[in-house]
């Protein structure tokens, strides 16, 4: 059994207009949502094995402050090609992963973060907000087994969602 941890990174600032897209920071919100998340995460779940994140700075900074709040300690796997990977492309990637690990957290961009959720758990979610992290149970011992329809959803979570 695999876990997969979807999370699209947080509000990002278009303040610099000179900045290319690739190179865009994190604005206030972005900064105050991250470690929220990265708390709620480490309440309910257990750390991830691994990390996997775009290199674009707003989904690497997210990913480091994630990991940083959910006791995470291994190194951040950048992928450049995340950046603007399809979700089929996305999915090679996390089917490439390291089989040791059980647990793994992709952070990237939409809609392919939300493209590949739906495909993976047959679901209908209409948009994973910034730093919404969908959280997938994956019937497979090898990450190359992970197929579409087969996850079943374990959480969505997003910082705006209110709690029963």
């Amino acid at each position: 059994m695999k876990t997969l941890f979807l999370g699209r990174h947080a509000k990002s600032s278009w303040n610099d207009t000179e900045l290319s897209d690739f190179k865009r920071p994190l604005n206030d919100r972005g900064e105050r949502d991250a470690p929220e998340m990265g708390r709620r995460l480490a309440q309910k779940h257990r750390t991830a094995d691994l990390i996997l994140c775009s290199a674009a700075v707003r989904a690497r900074t997210t990913a480091a402050i994630l990991a940083k709040e959910w006791g995470y300690e291994g190194d951040l796997l950048l992928e450049p090609k995340l950046y603007e990977a399809s979700s089929s492309q996305m999915l090679d990637f996390i089917q490439e992963l390291e089989d040791d690990a059980t647990s793994a957290l992709v952070v990237a961009h939409n809609p392919t973060i939300t493209w590949l959720a739906n495909l993976l758990g047959n679901l209908s979610i209409g948009n994973v907000p910034t730093c919404g992290i969908v959280a997938l149970k994956i019937p497979c011992d090898n990450w190359s087994e992970v197929e579409v329809g087969r996850a079943e959803l374990i959480e969505f979570d997003f910082p705006k969602k209110v709690e029963p």
